[in-house]
């Protein structure tokens, strides 16, 4: 039988687990919320602890923690108290987080549970007993000062977000631009067919093709830093309801400066409190920015599968490392499990908007949104698939991608829109009328036009040279 140990709040005793550094709230919202086993994610958790290490500092320098208010603390709890914080935000009190992501919508449940455990870490640095009844730096009084669930919950999402993105996702779109623009050199030579509609079409290089896929993530690591800068704005300051009760009119301010220098991120004060309070329309505008990304390497990932396909009887024009058997039942089957993978995280991540879509919509009445817990923990999600989903994909498949030259120039010569060059000369109805010849024959348009003498030798090989046709001519 798991040991407890006796806690109170507002509503009275409750029985938490005896080595437990969070307490009696986090302990209601534990019975309270049985639902999926998912917790915030550590991202988040990290977040908090940063945000309550500024929130912190700022009332130490506002002389709010030490004044002349109810239970005011020594110099040396405070630095107790941001000694808590700080080990929260490094992640060094795992474990101790254990709300479920499906809890009270504003995410009281997980601030009170971040709130209770600086608390009692704090009393613990301080020399102090943490399993004492009454809280020498105490969790609402203390740590929660200046601050309500409603501005500070939000700025933590914001935090971890922009966190998250601009030191995570954006460096992993970076080396997976720097991955394509070395295949756009090397592959620069190698004469391809072209594909529209899934048919024919006329030549490029496999330079070219790939320099689009690369043009794609740079714009996509545009889009990362859109996200990012989405989410700039913090409402921390706000409190309840906007207002800014109960906290200093410096307060935001000073907090989110002090975010700026622990992260790096031009973290900002809320312009309107009310608007920053109520509202999660940047967090729905950055994931809008993370479902483009993530329909982009959708779009990526299934086209380099096509490319890959075969080896015998499909395109075969790239060849993707072998990374595991394919079939439990065909030996020596190989598929594209890298470009699966990253396909099935984008269509997660598409889902995902969805999700916050409705959540920023329609998640909230008046000066609160109720569905802020489920969209940090599905942002944070999407982000950490996609750059998860990115490197995997660098790693196993990109680097090791290699160019099938005989396949792609076996193919070049026996498209029928190889005519698509001989209509300056000879007119696109001439050209289509040899085109369905060719086709019905089995001839190349090079074979039948030499054979139908359409026109002289050395204007028909400068006509249907294949490396022309890669680029314009004046």
């Amino acid at each position: 039988m798991t040991k407890t140990r006796t806690e109170r709040d507002s509503m009275g005793e409750v029985h938490v687990p005896a080595d437990a550094y969070y307490g009696a709230q986090t302990q209601r919202a534990v019975e309270n919320f049985p639902v999926s086993g998912w917790q915030l994610p550590p991202s988040m958790i990290s977040a908090m602890g940063r945000v309550k290490l500024a929130c912190g500092i700022a009332n130490r320098d506002l002389g709010k923690l030490t004044g002349t208010g109810k239970n005011p603390l020594t110099d040396k709890q405070v630095e107790s108290m941001l000694a808590a914080a700080t080990e929260v935000a490094e992640g060094k009190l795992t474990g101790q987080y254990p709300v479920d992501v499906f809890q009270t919508g504003s995410g009281t449940s997980s601030n009170m549970n971040v709130n209770e455990v600086i608390s009692n870490r704090a009393i613990e640095i301080d020399g102090g007993d943490r399993m004492a009844e009454v809280k020498p730096i105490h969790p609402n009084d203390h740590v929660n000062m200046g601050q309500s669930t409603n501005d500070t919950f939000p700025t933590a999402i914001h935090v971890a977000t922009a966190v998250e993105i601009q030191n995570e996702l954006i460096p992993t779109l970076q080396r997976m631009l720097a991955s394509l623009q070395e295949k756009v050199k090397a592959w620069d030579k190698i004469i391809k067919i072209g594909r529209t509609h899934l048919m024919d079409a006329t030549p490029l290089r496999l330079g070219q093709e790939f320099s689009g896929f690369a043009r794609q993530i740079e714009m996509s690591i545009g889009r990362a830093e859109r996200a990012r800068d989405a989410v700039l704005e913090l409402p921390v300051g706000g409190t309840a309801v906007g207002s800014g009760i109960n906290t200093h009119p410096e307060f935001g301010s000073r907090v989110a400066a002090n975010l700026a220098e622990q992260t790096g991120i031009a973290f900002v004060e809320a312009v309107n409190h009310f608007e920053g309070n109520a509202n999660r329309d940047g967090l729905v505008e950055a994931h809008g920015q993370l479902k483009c990304i993530a329909q982009t390497l959708l779009g990526m990932a299934n086209n380099i599968r096509w490319l890959g396909s075969g080896p015998r009887c499909g395109y075969y024009e790239v060849k993707l490392p072998t990374r595991q058997p394919g079939s439990s039942i065909m030996p020596g089957k190989v598929n594209p499990v890298m470009c699966e993978s990253l396909m099935q995280i984008a269509a997660r991540v598409i889902g995902n908007d969805a999700t916050m879509t409705i959540s920023g919509g329609c998640g909230g009445n008046f000066q609160l949104n109720i569905m802020m817990p489920v969209m940090a923990h599905t942002v944070l999600e999407s982000i950490r698939l996609l750059d998860g989903g990115c490197s995997a994909f660098i790693d196993f498949c990109l680097d090791g991608m290699e160019a099938n030259e005989e396949s792609c120039n076996a193919a070049v010569e026996q498209s029928l829109s190889m005519c698509t060059s001989l209509n300056p000369l000879i007119g696109y109805e001439q050209a289509a009328a040899l085109a369905k010849e060719a086709f019905k024959t089995g001839q190349t348009i090079r074979e039948l036009c030499v054979q139908k003498n359409i026109l002289p030798e050395d204007q028909l090989t400068e006509a249907l040279d294949p490396w022309k046709m890669t680029e314009p001519q004046a």
